[in-house]
């Protein structure tokens, strides 16, 4: 397997960082697969820019930057506007076409109701990063569902749980239409 590189993009408080972080540990502590994150945001806590980059390989990674990732995410205007150009070819753009409005581009661009379809299946709209993640983790398919499920039970108060395993299932699900 070559490297698989994904760039998580969108504004402070919707939860990017913490997406990328749940990949990340899932492949390195359950699926045995070596894999980095790196992240960077603007000085708001909330409503900043907000990037996260993931690479996940069965090989040492030498270099934790990602520059032309396989899939990038991006979950709001700013975000598509500044990486859009940067996906590799061949590579995906994920969207959500509440928040974004798509352009041309040479990438795949796959534009999903993330945030109306979890807010109608799950019935709230903070679980919008985890159904995010499980289209990332199904159009990847990098990392067992499973493990992402263990890293939300090894790091979630136990009342959240369900309800993003739920979350994590519908954007599984959107992929799959």
């Amino acid at each position: 397997m070559d490297s698989y590189k994904i760039v998580f993009s969108g504004s402070g408080g919707q939860g990017v960082i913490t997406a990328a972080i749940v990949l990340a540990e899932a492949a390195v502590v359950y699926d045995k697969l070596h894999a980095v994150q790196a992240q960077s945001y603007g000085p708001e806590a909330r409503g900043g820019a907000t990037r996260s980059d993931v690479i996940i390989s069965d090989e040492k990674i030498n270099y934790p930057k990602v520059s032309s990732p396989n899939l990038l995410v991006c979950l709001t205007q700013e975000a598509y506007n500044k990486f859009s150009n940067i996906v590799m070819p061949g590579g995906m753009i994920i969207t959500d076409p509440k928040y974004v409005v798509i352009s041309k581009s040479d990438a795949t661009q796959l534009e999903l109701p993330m945030y109306d379809t979890v807010v109608e299946k799950v019935g709230n709209p903070i679980c919008f990063n985890t159904c995010m993640l499980g289209v990332v983790v199904k159009i990847s398919n990098m990392v067992k569902v499973e493990s992402i499920i263990k890293v939300f039970e090894s790091r979630m108060p136990q009342k959240f749980v369900e309800i993003n395993i739920k979350a994590l299932k519908v954007g599984m699900e959107l992929v799959s239409k």
